[in-house]
């Protein structure tokens, strides 16, 4: 089983690459779900129109430390109210092989 206090302890190394500050110290993390083997996190960024770069940037890092956890084999990740949401989302999902 999938300890969740874990998840939100990698969420820690995250750093938001603007600030350099944690994504969770700059309370970017929106939700956190387990499901079976997979985790569900949804993030935002500080502003809606953050370049896409630094977006997918911390996507990526939230999917590469939540996939570090025992027991996690999927980890999907969402950005939520982003100018770009949608195409965020899309190179996000395309990461799985889900595109």
């Amino acid at each position: 089983m999938i300890n969740e206090q874990t998840i939100w302890e990698k969420l820690q190394e995250v750093r938001d690459p603007e600030f350099g500050k944690s994504i969770m110290e700059r309370e970017l993390v929106d939700s956190v779900e387990i499901e079976g083997d997979t985790v569900r996190v949804r993030y935002h960024l500080t502003v809606p129109f953050c370049p896409k770069p630094f977006a997918l940037h911390i996507g990526r890092e939230i999917r590469q430390k939540a996939s570090q956890v025992a027991g996690v084999k999927r980890v999907e990740v969402t950005v939520q109210d982003h100018l770009q949401t949608d195409e965020i989302n899309a190179e996000l999902q395309a990461d799985l092989g889900g595109g």
